[in-house]
């Protein structure tokens, strides 16, 4: 090795021209960063040993037993140096956001359950802007917001995620409005639009034929469609179920169903022995949890619409996060006026614990947070779904290993978009050539913090988190002013 090399020559008396420069040579093979000493899990390769790492110009540049030098060092023995967490599933998307979200160990975040209807407005908005990578689908609400409208309604070009009201929520659309919705989800694939989202739960007049033509335009463009399943009454369970499938069977486009857990709830069993069954008949379907048993979503959202028929019990159940307190009929319909979001507990949470840690078991869901987070009032989820899988379910529970939690939070969901982003066969991945998007943690005391009052509170044992190789969270705080994320979208058509 050079340094080796250097050492030798000074000690044979080598002229001090000589040595100088075999020290600038030396300075010259060195890596920008080293990680030395770490306990490297590569999901890929089913490396699991102790490692240093050599990133060089934002990539992987080696793997090795031997001794490197960089010119700046991060020292990890006893700690996993993993592939960054990729989440799929991510609505807190902005510079705010993106350092709560760092700080739990994602160094790439998705918005692909809503996704706007714009999209080179949406990059646009974030460029240069990001302690990590971002990106989008393009959403059928949103694009159904701007197309679907009555007297009720306020169209316009969306930005940023809108919520369906009135009309573009409830009514299925005419076939002049089908066809100018199909328009636009074209328009944000060939824009480079990661994927597509459908979310039934606030579009439930989209039907069955609206969502088939949506997934066969997704399947033209090579993207999957990430769903959230329609909310059915019981006597027609698993009908939802069954829609995305037949689908995706049907049209060729890959489905995710999202939030397996929160949508199954005590039939996520059996949701998943349907997903397990097509996907044993070729059917490219696949799905995702975050590791909470209480929900979030938008008051105003179209699944309140029937709220009049629950009784008052069901209520309480509903919390407004500002002020923690607990809703009755009259406060509910009072902050429903003012809009915001809601903690939606469950009935029995020893109960709804099982229901997480039966996804947990499962070997396909992978991980995602479902993550909101606006002005400070969020779910503690955007910060801590991934340490509350090593440190709770892994560590704690030992519902599985580490490194198939690992391989669901960071290798799968990468394989889920490689296919049409091809930047993403170089993350989820611990391998030379890979992008250093790197998280190092402790196992033995990585755990979550964030509450529903305080969703913002970083994880324990979250010492270092590197994007593109760039240090974004150093010794377990935030490097300031450092914006390495980029844009990740699929090649724009011409």
């Amino acid at each position: 090795m050079a340094v080796a090399a250097s050492v030798v020559c000074a000690t044979l008396g080598a002229s001090p021209a000589r040595a100088g420069s075999q020290s600038a040579a030396a300075r010259r093979d060195a890596y920008d960063l080293v990680l030395l000493g770490g306990r490297v899990i590569d999901p890929d390769s089913k490396l699991d040993a102790i490692r240093n790492v050599g990133i060089r110009r934002g990539s992987i540049a080696t793997i090795t037993t031997s001794a490197i030098t960089g010119r700046d060092t991060i020292r990890a023995a006893g700690l996993v140096v993993a592939p960054g967490f990729i989440d799929l599933h991510q609505h807190a998307q902005d510079s705010v956001a993106y350092t709560v979200e760092a700080r739990g160990g994602v160094t790439s975040a998705f918005e692909l359950e809503e996704g706007p209807a714009d999209i080179p407005a949406w990059y646009a908005a974030r460029e240069h802007r990001a302690a990590i990578n971002f990106g989008a689908s393009v959403g059928l609400s949103a694009v159904r917001a701007n197309v679907v409208h009555d007297s009720g309604d306020v169209p316009g070009h969306a930005v940023e995620y809108r919520a369906p009201s009135g009309a573009a929520a409830s009514r299925p659309a005419t076939s002049r409005e089908l066809a100018e919705i199909e328009r636009g989800i074209d328009a944000g694939l060939r824009d480079g639009a990661v994927a597509v989202g459908i979310l039934l739960g606030d579009t439930p007049g989209a039907t069955p034929w609206e969502v088939y033509e949506v997934f066969r335009i997704a399947a033209r463009h090579g993207a999957s469609v990430h769903v959230h399943l329609r909310s059915l009454p019981d006597s027609l369970l698993f009908l939802e179920t069954e829609e995305v499938i037949a689908a995706s069977a049907a049209s060729g486009a890959p489905v995710q169903v999202v939030h397996v857990q929160s949508t199954g709830q005590e039939d996520t069993p059996a949701i998943l022995a349907m997903l397990h069954g097509a996907r044993a008949r070729g059917v490219d379907v696949t799905t995702e949890m975050y590791p909470y048993t209480a929900a979030m979503t938008g008051i105003e959202s179209a699944m309140f619409a029937e709220v009049a028929r629950r009784p008052d019990t069901w209520f309480h159940r509903i919390e407004w996060p500002a002020t923690g307190e607990r809703l009755t009929r009259e406060s509910f319909a009072r902050y429903r006026a003012l809009g915001g979001n809601v903690v939606i507990h469950p009935k029995d949470s020893a109960v709804a614990e099982g229901w997480v840690r039966a996804a947990v078991r499962d070997s396909l869901p992978m991980f995602a947070s479902d993550g909101i987070l606006h002005d400070g009032v969020g779910h503690p989820r955007v910060a801590g779904s991934y340490a509350r899988i090593i440190g709770r379910y892994v560590r704690e529970q030992h519902d599985l290993t580490l490194m198939d939690a690992l391989r669901r939070m960071t290798l799968e969901p990468a394989r889920r978009l490689e296919r049409r982003v091809p930047l993403m066969s170089r993350k989820g991945r611990l391998r030379v050539g890979a992008d250093a998007d790197i998280v190092v943690f402790d196992p033995a005391t990585i755990i979550d913090r964030a509450t529903y009052r305080e969703p913002t509170l970083k994880p324990a044992g979250v010492p270092h988190v590197l994007v593109g190789g760039t240090p974004v969270v150093r010794n377990g705080e935030l490097v300031p002013g450092v914006t390495p994320g980029r844009a990740i979208r699929a090649p724009r058509a011409g």
